[in-house]
């Protein structure tokens, strides 16, 4: 088979990856905006599609090269070893999406990529410790940061994103003069756009922060190898889940956006927030960063934040104004949490076996891919 031929089997193989990449991440970032029918599905495929590309190209071309460059050392990667690592990390993707768990696709990545420098003697196992290190105080800080706004400002939060929609546009475009203005439309509150507008910010920093941690999942082998310039692996990998954006993304949106009540909407702001910045933060200094294990633990964190602090609540309920996203207390069991939004039961948020088995399964297919990687470098040497 020709160079030329591997190298465009390559290509595609990375904008599989890439394609699913973009469309479970559309419904992480936008879920509660489309939910909330702030913005359309075309309109959250666009902004993801940008933000992807935004943050790939300022900030995630610095985990490209700690995938591509510095985890292994030498040059290892070969448009053979390249085909092979991406075939992994998109088969880990489809046995995740089969068992209905978000799997880690930078987990994945770094996994499948030491698993080739362990057969070969390659693996830069300083920068190893160090990626494993900050996957492990990650979590961790989203946790207890989560916990602390659940315990102490969650309740602030929901009455403050309390937002009574006045239905119709909430901004207009004002072409009576000579330069168009964007103004509040008749009718909405400035309260009301405010909050729209964080909502959608939020989303918008999930993007980016997706670009900026994911972009090298899927072409960092091939920029390793030399096949591709930085450049252009950057723009495969945005192009690549923009269009996962467009097209898978509208599903996973009909999903995340109109089952709010599994992770009301304060609740999946505040985990969204947490995890994005912490992701951002991460691929700042090289480091490819797990959105879902992040996310996964800010929840738990949120959910036990709650929990504690239904102790100081007093024995016999006393009635709160119900708001929209404003927690109350129910007239059942003394501390029972409700919102009109959807429920904010702590079980919703923090169910201590369905979350094991998420945790598990999460760092279970990483686990199975670096073991995979491993033994097909070590018994076909030749690839």
């Amino acid at each position: 088979m020709s160079e030329l031929v591997l190298l465009a089997v390559g290509i595609v193989v990375a904008a599989f990856v890439g394609v699913n990449i973009g469309g479970s991440g559309t419904g992480v970032a936008f879920g509660p905006a489309v939910g909330s029918e702030l913005v359309s599905k075309m309109v959250a495929g666009g902004l993801m599609s940008i933000f992807v590309l935004v943050g790939g190209w300022t900030i995630g071309r610095r985990v490209v090269d700690t995938l591509g460059v510095g985890l292994l050392r030498g040059d290892p990667f070969t448009l053979r070893t390249s085909i092979v690592i991406l075939f992994f990390i998109g088969g880990a993707l489809f046995v995740s999406n089969v068992l209905g768990v978000p799997a880690s696709t930078s987990m994945t990545a770094v996994g499948s990529i030491a698993g080739l420098g362990i057969a070969r003697g390659t693996l830069n196992v300083e920068i190893a410790l160090e990626i494993v290190a900050w996957w492990l105080v990650a979590p961790i800080a989203g946790f207890w940061v989560s916990a602390v706004v659940g315990r102490y400002w969650y309740d602030r939060l929901a009455s403050w994103l309390a937002i009574d929609r006045s239905g119709g546009s909430l901004v207009h475009v004002d072409r009576s003069g000579r330069i168009p203005t964007i103004r509040v439309a008749p009718g909405a509150t400035r309260r009301e756009v405010t909050g729209a507008g964080v909502v959608i910010a939020i989303a918008c920093l999930n993007a980016f922060s997706a670009g900026a941690s994911n972009v090298a999942n899927a072409v960092a082998p091939l920029v390793g190898s030399g096949d591709l310039s930085m450049n252009a692996g950057v723009l495969v990998a945005a192009l690549a889940m923009g269009i996962g954006a467009f097209t898978l993304g509208r599903r996973t949106l009909e999903t995340m956006g109109n089952d709010l009540t599994e992770l009301p909407l304060t609740a999946a702001l505040v985990v969204s927030l947490v995890t994005s910045i912490l992701v951002v933060g991460l691929s700042g200094i090289g480091i490819p960063a797990s959105f879902v294990v992040i996310a996964t633990m800010s929840i738990v964190g949120l959910g036990w934040g709650r929990a504690t602090r239904l102790d100081h609540f007093p024995e016999t309920p006393t009635e709160r104004p119900a708001e929209i996203g404003a927690p109350v207390e129910s007239g059942g069991a003394p501390g029972a949490i409700e919102e009109s939004d959807g429920s904010l039961n702590v079980a919703d948020l923090y169910e201590p076996e369905t979350t094991a088995r998420v945790i598990l399964l999460q760092n279970a297919v990483p686990v199975v891919a670096t073991i995979g990687s491993y033994t097909v470098f070590f018994t076909v040497p030749s690839l």
